[in-house]
């Protein structure tokens, strides 16, 4: 063996592996059990406090919702006629963010579904959350993939009992043959001799079984109709062209949906949620091509259910549009302190583990709640966070406190997405704002920030919008509640706006310089100096 090729000793070794970034790790902390420096150990040796966090997330559909009865009866009154093959009629359903509207129509679809199957009737529910999939390219893309992918799932299922009923034909073929071989070996005086007096049915003298023949109960009279059947089912699965989500035509996109859709008889339920996003982005088209599909429909009829949280924009709607589709309409009213305690103590019983909550908990979460208008999806956050609060600091009961360590919390995570998705103008009329709080300007006016608004447009190369537009913006972050903005009378020199920060200046501003445009920003700060300086 040359040289090269020689194993290298033990300290050559460890000499090649500390240059190569290794050591080794036998009789080390590093290597052995105690390489752990219990990061997470400590952490894991409290008791938990929930037994199920997942039931007090708003994606979570429960078995039963409180004070959402007549709302779900009249959902069911209107649907009940997908079970008798009919059309529905179209439903809107209104109410204000937290009310239930998404849960009680989750709710009742899965019913829906779950009884069609008991009684052998076809009926399919599709979800599509328009605040996500908000363009009618991307709806009709979305449902006719899935529909697609329905129509081949339903292939598969038919070609595999074809298949079965194929076996069973060649099972019987085969007995049927080996029976009649075994009967013309026989002799005839084997055979039992016939009476034609007798009421009993004659004996198989041939020997031929007297089964039922597998296609007896079929439409098809031979073997070569299932083999053919099947070919045009595999067909049929191989003309299913799946949709991108960007690059074709709309009007063929909508072709393959209603293709894909009118594939099979059945009622299809398309529940839109958020329908308004979709008709502030990309108008009234989608919908419209959606309520008037049952006039083409040959196999399928569908019906559509409508979520908003505005209960105005079918003001927007072309009339056609409008009267088709709000066909029965359904309104979610807030929920009140009462009720939302209710819901809360129906989810924590799920939630957490026994005597984990204090007694004044859960009454608090549902009055914080209340005051944002009944909102509970805001009552369960409060409460899923209070619990993670207390799990964090190792306690095992949580209390008052954790609730409104989780109200302000919550309050920030709320200001910071909202400024985080500002556009780049009014994060510069916030950002001009911050700048005159942190220089110790009071009562400021909308001059003042129109000013080093300005100068920060410069900064970063932006567009300067006139004094009237960056009034509007200055309006519209007081209606978010990032600013307080209002109308002093300053008598014979007229009216002007007085507005101050609603939010926490630091955060917020930090936020702001998170946007890679406003990060750039550095010389501000001794121009505003300087300006009240002068």
């Amino acid at each position: 063996m040359s040289d090269d090729d020689s194993e290298p000793t033990g300290s050559e070794q460890a000499d090649i592996d500390e240059t190569r970034g290794f050591s080794n790790l036998e009789g080390t902390d590093l290597g052995g059990e105690e390489s752990s420096q219990g990061l997470f150990d400590d952490l894991l040796s409290g008791e938990p406090i929930f037994e199920n966090k997942e039931v007090l997330r708003p994606s979570y559909t429960p078995h039963e919702l409180p004070h959402r009865s007549d709302q779900i009866n009249k959902m069911a009154t209107i649907l009940v006629a997908a079970l008798r093959g009919e059309t529905p009629s179209n439903i809107l359903i209104y109410g204000k963010t937290g009310t239930g509207k998404t849960a009680s129509a989750k709710f009742v679809s899965k019913e829906l579904e779950s009884t069609s199957q008991k009684y052998s009737v076809p009926c399919d529910v599709e979800y599509i959350n328009c605040e996500v999939t908000d363009t009618q390219y991307r709806v009709l893309a979305q449902l006719a993939n899935k529909f697609i992918e329905k129509n081949k799932a339903r292939i598969d299922d038919r070609i595999e009992e074809l298949e079965a009923l194929l076996d069973a034909v060649d099972e019987h073929g085969e007995a049927t043959s080996s029976d009649t071989t075994a009967g013309s070996t026989r002799n005839d005086t084997d055979a039992p001799s016939v009476s034609s007096t007798t009421d009993e049915p004659a004996a198989d003298v041939t020997g031929e079984s007297t089964s039922t023949h597998p296609l007896e109960s079929t439409p098809f009279t031979d073997r070569s109709e299932i083999d053919a059947r099947i070919e045009h089912l595999e067909e049929d699965k191989d003309s299913f062209e799946e949709v991108p989500m960007t690059g074709w035509p709309t009007d063929r996109v909508y072709s393959v949906f209603f293709d894909a859709v009118d594939y099979d008889e059945r009622v299809v339920v398309i529940m839109l949620d958020e329908i308004d996003k979709l008709v502030e982005k990309s108008g009234d088209d989608t919908l419209y091509n959606l309520s008037r599909m049952n006039s083409e429909l040959k196999n399928s009829r569908v019906s559509i259910i409508g979520i908003s949280n505005d209960l105005k924009f079918t003001d927007f709607l072309d009339p056609r549009v409008k009267s088709s589709l709000g066909e029965e309409e359904i309104v979610f009213p807030p929920y009140d302190a009462n009720q939302l305690r209710d819901i809360l103590e129906h989810r924590s019983e799920v939630a957490f583990k026994e005597s984990a909550l204090s007694d004044d908990v859960i009454p608090l979460c549902a009055a914080f709640a209340a005051q944002e208008h009944g909102d509970a999806r805001r009552a369960l956050d409060l409460l899923r966070t209070a619990g993670e609060l207390a799990e964090r600091s190792q306690t095992e009961t949580i209390v008052e406190e954790h609730v409104r360590q989780a109200q302000d919390k919550i309050e920030l995570d709320r200001v910071v997405e909202v400024v985080r998705t500002l556009p780049t103008q009014s994060k510069l009329v916030l950002f001009a704002i911050i700048l005159l709080e942190k220089n110790g300007v009071h009562s400021i006016n909308t001059g003042e920030v129109f000013n080093i608004y300005k100068r920060l447009c410069e900064e970063i190369d932006a567009d300067v919008l006139t004094q009237r537009r960056v009034t509007d913006l200055i309006s519209e972050l007081d209606m978010l509640g990032i600013v307080n903005a209002v109308v002093v009378s300053k008598g014979r020199y007229g009216r002007t706006k007085e507005i101050s920060l609603s939010v926490p200046l630091e955060e917020t501003e930090a936020v702001l310089l998170s946007d890679s445009r406003l990060s750039s920003i550095d010389d501000v700060q001794p121009f505003v100096q300087a300006r009240f300086e002068n």
